[in-house]
This record gives structure tokens, C-alpha cells and sequence, in this order.
């Protein structure tokens, strides 16, 4: 009788645990998930689940090139959190809404500019590209610059000619596509990446840009996070913790970026000139901020042309509702 009260005493002292102890977290090389390193070096998870009764939680990372082997990783349960462009939440929440498997938004991380760069002197626009032009991006079909391409082929040949232009492109890490850009002779001679590579890439004077995503679909949120309801229904305070931890890493970000930046480049351990990095920190069009902007011109775009076969009514759609009180599009 007494080892029971002893145990009923010791349960009564130690509530069980139902929530997980570990969060997976995939991320990319962009500069578009700056809140993930911040989260990193502060460890900022553990800090905001333990003020919610939850100590301990561990935050681990893995880096993915795009979002195609990051949506089927969070599928099979081999992470907890994705991050990608908008493209890569519209197509994994397409093709899973309604079901057991249902992904939807955490939030938005952040804003920049998407730049086509090349470096063959005959390619002005798109429409200068020919067969013996290749064009390195960080995945084909579901990666934003793959969608951007696909927008800018739409408004120059019509929404039926929308993938004329995808055969001419192929995966590539903004790393290696980088490196093979700058030096020349290799077999591409444009990429389609992300910040800070795209401006390291126009430091050499034989590289212009083509084409900009601001020109295609204005500002909108660019790097973003995204987990399955599995996670989001049986994890409550650590999914709070998560985005009170992202929210405090985009005020951080802000407000010290060149600490920011030291971050980035010893995560990514790439030579990556740190003044170039402060100042596409400084520039206004780079913002790292928690609400969705222009979800919807994305998703009405691929539904349009079948990349994806329903499209959200409401941006609310795409998203958990822990984001929902905030002013999206």
C-alpha cells in the first residue's frame, strides 16, 4: 500500500509529459530564414518552452537545397518544421488539405527580392534564351524561382506556354551554382537563387540580371515555415514556443544585424563577404517579419495554370490559426 501512495505522490509532483522533447527544424540556404540561426545561437525554442512549462526542449537543424525532399521528409515524419518559398507551402498543402496528413503555414519569415542572373551577354530578357542556355535554381517545378520563371514565360507567351521555359532548367544548391556561375565555362550560364548569392554573383562584371521577382509579383513574403496538423494538433506550447521564439528572433534581426549576419555565416561556413550581407540587411525591401504577404497572387497563379488543382479562398487558408489575428494577404 505505501509504494502506491508513493507513486501516486511522485506522479502528482511530476506531471507526465505529452508533448515532444525534440523539434526538427529543416532550413535552406537563402538569407530568408535568418530567424532560424538567430534561434540557433540563442536558443531561443528552449527559452520560450520553458516559460510555458515545457524545459528542455531541444531544437535540432537540418539544410536542405529546396523544398521538394524537405515536403517529403515532413510527410514521413523526419522533421517537424519545413521552411521554403510560398511555392513549396501552396504545393505540399494542395495536395494534403483535408487528409490525416494535412501541412499548413506556422507563419512567414521573411521578405527579399529574387534575382535571374547570367552571365551570357545575348541574354537581355527571357525571350533571348534559346536551347543552348541552362539555368541552375535551387529545385525545378516547385521552387519559387521555378514558379517566378513560369510567371514571367506566362506573361511573355501566354498563360498556355507558361513551362516553355522549364526545360532549360535544373537543381542546383545557391552554393554550387554560385561557384559555377562566377567561374564560367561550366555547362550554365544563368542561375535563379537566393540572397546573399545573387549579389555575390553580380560582384563579377560578365553577370547582369535578367529578370526580378518585384517585377513579376510585387513584395511578398519569401521565406516561410510550415509543419503538419500531426505536430501542430499534439504539440500546443511548443508550437507557442516556436513562434514566440521566431517573433523574437525577427526583432533581434533587426535591431543587430551585423550579429545577425556573424550567425548566417558560421551556420552556412560559406566565404561570404560580411559587408555585402549588412548591407542587403539595410536595403528596405529585405524584411523578416511573421505575417503573410501576397499569398494569394502565388496561389492564383499556380492554380491557374494546374501546378496546383484547388487554390485557398483566403489567405487564412494556407496557415495554422495561431496566425490568424495578424494583418496577412
Amino acid at each position: 500500500m505505501r509504494w502506491i501512495m508513493a507513486l501516486a505522490a511522485l506522479f502528482a509532483v511530476s506531471p507526465a509529459r505529452a508533448e515532444v522533447a525534440e523539434v526538427r527544424f529543416a532550413q535552406q540556404f537563402s538569407m530568408g530564414y535568418l530567424q532560424f540561426d538567430v534561434m540557433k545561437h540563442q536558443d531561443l525554442l528552449a527559452k520560450h518552452a520553458a516559460a510555458l512549462g515545457l524545459p528542455g526542449v531541444k531544437a535540432t537543424w537540418i539544410t536542405f537545397s529546396g523544398p521538394d525532399m524537405m515536403n517529403d521528409a515532413l510527410l514521413s515524419g523526419s522533421i517537424d518544421i519545413a521552411s521554403g518559398g510560398m511555392p513549396g507551402l501552396l504545393t505540399i498543402w494542395a495536395k494534403t488539405r483535408g487528409s490525416a496528413q494535412e501541412v499548413r503555414g506556422v507563419s512567414a519569415m521573411s521578405q527579399q527580392p529574387l534575382l535571374l542572373n547570367c552571365r551570357n551577354p545575348a541574354v537581355k530578357t527571357i525571350r533571348d534564351l534559346t536551347d543552348g542556355d541552362r539555368i541552375a535554381m535551387p529545385a525545378v517545378k516547385v521552387s519559387a524561382q521555378a514558379v517566378l520563371l513560369e510567371m514571367a514565360a506566362a506573361r511573355e507567351w501566354g498563360d498556355a506556354a507558361y513551362d516553355r521555359l522549364d526545360h532549360l532548367t535544373f537543381s542546383l544548391s545557391p552554393p554550387d551554382a554560385t561557384s559555377g556561375l562566377m567561374a564560367g565555362g561550366g555547362d550554365f550560364d544563368c542561375a535563379f537563387t537566393v540572397p546573399p548569392f545573387q549579389a555575390m554573383q553580380l560582384r563579377n562584371p560578365a553577370i547582369h540580371t535578367v529578370l526580378g521577382s518585384d517585377e513579376l509579383i510585387g513584395p511578398s513574403s519569401g521565406g516561410m515555415a510550415w509543419t503538419s496538423k500531426r505536430f501542430h494538433d499534439a504539440n500546443p506550447k511548443v508550437y507557442q514556443a516556436i513562434l514566440d521564439a521566431m517573433e523574437e528572433a525577427s526583432v533581434f534581426i533587426a535591431g543587430h544585424p551585423k550579429e545577425t549576419v556573424a550567425y548566417y555565416v558560421e551556420d552556412t561556413k560559406s566565404k561570404i563577404d560580411t559587408d555585402l550581407m549588412d548591407g542587403l540587411l539595410a536595403d528596405p525591401r529585405f524584411k523578416y517579419v511573421l505575417t503573410p504577404s501576397a499569398s494569394l497572387r502565388w496561389a492564383a497563379f499556380m492554380h491557374k495554370v494546374g501546378r496546383i488543382k484547388t487554390a485557398p479562398s483566403d489567405w487564412k487558408d494556407l496557415f495554422w490559426p495561431e496566425i490568424w489575428g495578424r494583418d496577412g494577404s
